[in-house]
């Protein structure tokens, strides 16, 4: 079982919808931060909520997911929040990756790039893959030293 918060824009929130339901069947806990329909939205107040979220875990558990249209302006919202990592992702190789070498701790996807089936794929690469800390810990760290103070 994992714990997730989630949030997107209307451009997202379709796959938003899709996912959020998939990982509960899988037995997750999802916050779910909305939007909570189609109409516009900004995506910066809702990456900025789920990479706030994230970020005061103090377990460094709970993992996010970010979806807008494209998946990037919604990843840089997330990225604006000290202590999130924000991958956005496009298959499960990246989302494998990300975990795995950068130990991203929130993804985010295209809603309007990346279909369902590959979406699907990607998230629960993700939700398998392990930090290997080693040598990506360092780089990591150094990341880390970027956040503002």
């Amino acid at each position: 079982m994992m714990n997730w918060v989630v949030g997107s824009d209307h451009g997202g929130f379709a796959l938003k919808q899709h996912l959020v339901a998939m990982l509960r069947a899988a037995g997750d806990v999802v916050d779910d931060v909305g939007t909570d329909g189609e109409a516009s939205v900004d995506y910066p107040s809702f990456g900025a909520e789920v990479g706030r979220r994230v970020a005061a875990d103090p377990t460094g558990a709970v993992r996010g997911i970010v979806v807008c249209g494209s998946g990037i302006g919604i990843s840089i919202a997330a990225n604006k929040v000290p202590g999130v990592r924000c991958a956005l992702v496009h298959d499960a190789y990246t989302a494998e990756l990300c975990r795995q070498h950068n130990d991203a701790n929130v993804i985010a996807l295209g809603g309007r790039v990346v279909g369902v089936g590959v979406a699907e794929h990607a998230v629960m690469a993700y939700r398998k893959a392990e930090f290997e800390g080693g040598r990506h810990a360092r780089r990591v760290a150094q990341l880390g030293g970027l956040d503002p103070k």
